[in-house]
């Protein structure tokens, strides 16, 4: 969808939000906004709409576990992104800021009981959201390689509830269920609005932040409503970052020029290093949802959204004598001719290539850090020779970022036929894209030499998916102590990943590269070609469910689903409810699940630099179909272990637990084993040297005079291999690696009077650890990568929340728990626990306005810092689960019609 047609929709909803507002709201009698239920309003008796298809069911009567958390209790907190509300809110579901990640800084990965994103299914309204377009390469080993939900796209005000299935339940809603299922249920009152306005910031006085939303309901008709929110908002970045030793050891060679990046104090274009929380600006989120009764039996719905943003972090800064492909050069003499036991030195290019001009240096001697007065000032003098060193002394820090747009639209009729007992129908279309279109600024693409930009537009993404259902339940009348349900249907989803060529700079091979230079946009090249590249699937289920007895309750349910890239799987659940007594039940659940690669998986291309050892390495990840990714099959085949390929990953899920009232409390208690087999990743880095050297037994020095000799050889076409040749290592994606996830989780709830008040008390703890069972034969994931998934995240997360409603006055006080992980990607183990404190204070003013204040974090805690943050500037681990921003405080005035 191009922008022009972006921006059509956005004026559309937003006209239409304001004008219906404008004309509306004068004839509403006051309300209280559901932004303001207390947490009273929240208990486990409570319908879903998941987990089961038999009306009316509690979530205390489902077999499978599922919470339920009204928009009340979810928004208590100074966080603007709806994945940071469900972190303190949902122990299993992990998110953190994302400093360095590339694109996955756009579209943040999230995780459900410690598996990948896209191992959980989201719904909107019981419909399946259409993912996001980033593939996450620098997901902290957890994420690596997923395609997950951008649920950052939703306003928390446009929120009723929000579900979460903590089961599989790929059986009743197909691939991606195997973590579980969170469905967002829109708010659908037909009368009555909220504005509001946020502003909060740190303690450290950067990371300011406000926003301004708005909701309104308008009945539709006589038998309808509209629901509108609309939410505008901007973020700034933090700096938590340290002058780097390089860049200290520069300055005190006498480097004048790399003073520039010793200001560390403010989040500007002329700060050294981008390490903290990226900028968000123009955050726009649009939500509408509708429904109207044709007639007594029939309904007609609709539900859409439209939302955009600009993010813009950083990356690494870059080394005016080391960088590779840019500054660094060959062993020289004083003079700087090539000499095998000479020094280090700063490349230098011969700009008519031909050798024909004033001969150049093979490199610019380094004395110490300082290059050569001499042989500098006769590149300066020599229109034939260049050297990066003359133009950008100092070195350089490219900003990276992207501008996404989601969209999302869905529509359909659900009612009831007089068939027998009753025959409910729901028919729907549902359709969603989302793009990121990338920039990355203040960087060179180096073999254009002299005449490189410094500002490139890479290319972009778009995932664009859509959906037909139809959904049936029939209940059969019987003597036992309920009816027979049935449910049934099918489902039609085709969905398209869509990659668009960068500007031509940002992938050229210029002029120098044949010298040595790397080609492409330094730090995220372009992307060479566009390309599109879609599959399709079927499905059909059936869903069986009844009460036995007055005691117990049986589920089964069955799916076969057909992929047109990856072929069919057949899915099945058996779950059962025991009633021991009216306030004890026991409940367990077993099931098979999967997840299919997406199209984007399976033809994605992206190159990026990753953080090895301490050093800055060149990474590239390219399709298994492409000419690299065939070369990296023939080299692990030539080993003998066969050769990769990519399809589904299948898993077991296994649960069992108990719910019980003890006294005024309500609690259950939960046990979950999930086994994943093959699962779809990106294997270990493939040295690119070795593999094209084991092409015909060569022995070349370089990724670029392997590539040279062997497109001149006539044995590889070089230009199928543009942008790779500063390559290091690259990888693809296939089925790999098989993983053990167990654990479990506590929730109870106590309500009780206290003074005048009435008070709620939730403990929400998880218990969660992942082993990896087998790294994989033909494309292993690495030792690291296992060390990620193992001991990245904390084992144990909770919270203990404490809400308070009296007279105009309510309080909210929480307690936050993070165990001990491993910073794996530093090489740092035994990072300590960590207790954070949130407080929220709300007082109404009038009926109508409510002013409040809160802090998140209220210590300002703070995770262990990193002990090698010298060498790249970073002063926290980037993977820490809560951050790494301190204390935080916000005020909000809210006024309610």
């Amino acid at each position: 969808m191009t922008g022009t047609t972006y921006k059509k929709h956005l004026a559309l909803m937003t006209s239409t939000a304001l004008l219906t507002s404008i004309m509306a709201a004068p004839s509403f009698a006051q309300t209280s906004a559901d932004s303001n239920e207390s947490a009273d309003d929240i208990n486990i008796e409570e319908i879903v709409s998941i987990g089961t298809r038999r009306k009316g069911r509690s979530a205390a009567d489902t077999p499978a576990p599922v919470d339920v958390i009204s928009v009340g209790e979810f928004r208590q907190s100074g966080a603007n992104d709806v994945q940071d509300l469900l972190r303190t809110s949902v122990p299993s579901f992990n998110i953190n800021t994302q400093p360095i990640s590339d694109a996955a800084s756009i579209v943040r990965p999230a995780n459900l009981r410690g598996l990948s994103p896209d191992n959980t299914l989201v719904l909107v309204n019981g419909k399946r959201r259409h993912r996001g377009s980033v593939i996450s390469f620098l997901g902290g080993g957890i994420s690596d390689g997923s395609q997950g939900v951008d649920i950052s796209a939703i306003p928390s005000l446009a929120l009723k509830r929000v579900e979460i299935l903590r089961d599989g339940a790929s059986s009743q809603y197909g691939s991606d269920a195997i973590a579980g299922v969170i469905n967002f249920q829109l708010n659908d009152s037909a009368e009555g609005g909220t504005v509001e306005v946020t502003y909060g910031s740190t303690y450290a006085g950067d990371g300011d932040n406000y926003r301004i939303a708005g909701n309104i309901g308008l009945p539709l008709g006589d038998a309808g409503f509209i629901n509108l929110t609309a939410e505008y908002g901007d973020t700034n970045g933090t700096v938590r970052s340290v002058v780097r030793n390089d860049v200290l050891a520069l300055i005190a060679a006498g480097n004048a020029d790399a003073g520039d990046f010793l200001t560390i104090n403010s989040y500007t274009d002329q700060a050294p290093q981008y390490w903290g929380q990226p900028d968000v600006e123009n955050d726009i989120k649009l939500f509408v949802n509708s429904a109207i009764k044709l007639n007594d039996s029939a309904e007609l719905y609709a539900f859409g959204s439209y939302a955009e943003r600009t993010v813009t972090g950083g990356f690494f800064y870059r080394n005016p004598t080391n960088r590779g492909g840019v500054y660094r050069g060959p062993l020289v003499d004083a003079t700087g001719a090539l000499d095998p036991n000479g020094s280090a030195s700063v490349r230098v290019g011969d700009l008519d290539g031909l050798g024909v001009g004033e001969a150049c240096p093979a490199g610019i001697p380094l004395n110490g850090l300082i290059p050569d007065a001499g042989v500098l000032a006769q590149v300066k003098a020599s229109a034939n020779c260049f050297s990066f060193i003359e133009t950008i002394p100092g070195g350089f820090v490219p900003r990276f970022g992207g501008d996404n747009r989601d969209f999302s639209i869905a529509g359909g009729v659900r009612g009831d036929l007089e068939i027998g007992t009753g025959l409910t129908y729901d028919l729907s279309v549902t359709h969603g894209s989302n793009r990121t279109d990338f920039f990355i600024r203040n960087t060179v693409n180096a073999s254009l030499g002299p005449n490189t930009p410094r500002d490139f537009i890479p290319g972009g993404q778009e995932q664009i998916e859509t959906s037909i259902n139809a959904d049936f339940s029939y209940a059969i009348a019987t003597d036992l102590a309920s009816d027979i349900n049935i449910a049934f249907g099918g489902e039609y989803r085709k969905e398209r990943f869509d990659l668009f060529a960068g500007d031509a700079a940002s992938f050229a091979l210029g002029p120098l590269a044949d010298q040595g230079f790397s080609s492409s946009s330094n730090g995220f090249g372009g992307f060479p070609n566009s390309s599109s590249n879609s599959q399709d699937s079927y499905a059909g289920y059936i869903d069986i469910e009844a009460d036995m007895s007055d005691q117990l309750t049986l589920q089964g349910a069955m799916r076969y689903e057909d992929y047109s890239a990856f072929g069919s799987t057949l899915d099945f659940k058996l779950a059962a409810l025991f009633h021991v007594t009216d306030s004890f039940r026991l409940r367990g659940t077993y099931s098979t699940g999967f997840h299919a690669p997406t199209s984007g998986q399976a033809n994605i291309t992206n190159v990026t630099t990753q953080n090895v050892g301490g050093q800055l390495v060149d990474q590239g990840t390219l399709p298994l179909s492409s000419a690299a990714g065939q070369l990296a099959a023939d080299f692990i085949e030539s080993q003998g272990n066969g050769r990769p390929s990519l399809g589904t990953e299948e898993a077991r899920n296994f649960s069992m637990g108990v719910a019980f009232d003890l006294g005024d409390s309500i609690w259950t208690i939960d046990y979950f084993n999930i086994s994943v087999k093959g699962r779809v990743a990106l294997g270990a880095n493939v040295d690119f040297l070795a593999a094209l050297n084991s092409v015909n037994g060569d022995n070349f020095a370089s990724v670029s005079e392997a590539l040279t000799g062997l497109d001149a050889a006539g044995t590889i076409n070089r230009q199928e291999f543009i942008g790779l040749d500063d390559l290091a290592q690259f990888r693809f994606f296939s089925n790999s690696f098989s993983t053990k996830t167990q654990g479990i989780d506590v929730v109870g709830r106590y309500a009780f009077d206290l003074g005048e008040g009435d008070s709620n008390i939730i403990l929400a703890a998880n218990y969660t650890s992942t082993s990896v069972t087998d790294r994989g034969t033909l494309n292993p994931i690495s030792s690291g990568r296992v060390r990620a998934l193992e001991d990245l995240l904390p084992n144990v997360k909770g919270s203990l929340t404490w809400t308070h409603a009296q007279g105009p006055i309510r309080s909210m006080v929480r307690v936050n728990y993070y165990g001990g992980w491993d910073d794996t990607g530093n090489g740092v183990d035994g990072i300590g626990s960590e207790i954070l404190i949130d407080l929220e204070l709300a007082y109404a003013v009038t009926e109508n306005i409510e002013l409040i204040g809160g802090v998140d974090n209220l210590f300002s805690n703070y995770p262990d810092e990193n002990p090698f943050s010298g060498s790249l500037g970073q002063l926290y681990p980037e993977s820490s689960p809560f951050g790494f921003n301190g204390g935080q405080y916000y005020i909000r005035a809210r006024a309610t019609f």
